[in-house]
C-alpha cells in the first residue's frame, strides 16, 4: 500500500497514458479503413498523402507498445517502486506525440496541433518524475 500511496501521481500519470494510447489502437484496429480514408484526405495537400497507411501502422504500433508499457509501468510502480516501464511508456508517448504533432503541422491543421499538444504536457511531466 505504501508503494501505492509514494508513486500515486505517477501512476495517475500512466493510466492516463494508458487510456490515451490503448483507446487510441483501438480505434484504429476496429476501424483501420474509416482511419486510411479520413487521413488520406487529411494529408491529401502534403507529402506523405501516399504513405497514409504506412504511417498509421507505425503510430498504431507505437501507441500500443507506450499504453502497454504504462500499464506494466502501473505494476512495477505497485509492487516495487520499478519507475523503468513507466519511464519507457512516456518516452514513447512523448515520440508518438510528436509525430502526430509534425503531421498536424504539416497538414496546416493547427487546432489540431493545439489538442496535441493538451496530451504533451502530461507526457512530459510523466516523463520528468519517473527519470
Amino acid at each position: 500500500m505504501n508503494n501505492l500511496l509514494n508513486n500515486i501521481t505517477e501512476i495517475i500519470l500512466l493510466i492516463f497514458l494508458a487510456i490515451t494510447f490503448l483507446q487510441s489502437g483501438i480505434d484504429k484496429i476496429l476501424d483501420w479503413n474509416g482511419n486510411i480514408e479520413w487521413l488520406k484526405g487529411h494529408f491529401s495537400k502534403t507529402f506523405i498523402a501516399n504513405m497514409v497507411p504506412l504511417n498509421l501502422g507505425v503510430i498504431l504500433i507505437l501507441e500500443v507498445i507506450a499504453g502497454v508499457l504504462a500499464i506494466v509501468g502501473i505494476f512495477t510502480l505497485i509492487l516495487d517502486s520499478n519507475t523503468s516501464f513507466g519511464f519507457y511508456s512516456a518516452i514513447f508517448s512523448a515520440i508518438t506525440l510528436l509525430l502526430l504533432l509534425f503531421g498536424q503541422r504539416l497538414a496546416k491543421d493547427y487546432e489540431g496541433a493545439k489538442t496535441i499538444v493538451i496530451y504533451f504536457i502530461p507526457t512530459i511531466i510523466t516523463l520528468y518524475l519517473l527519470k
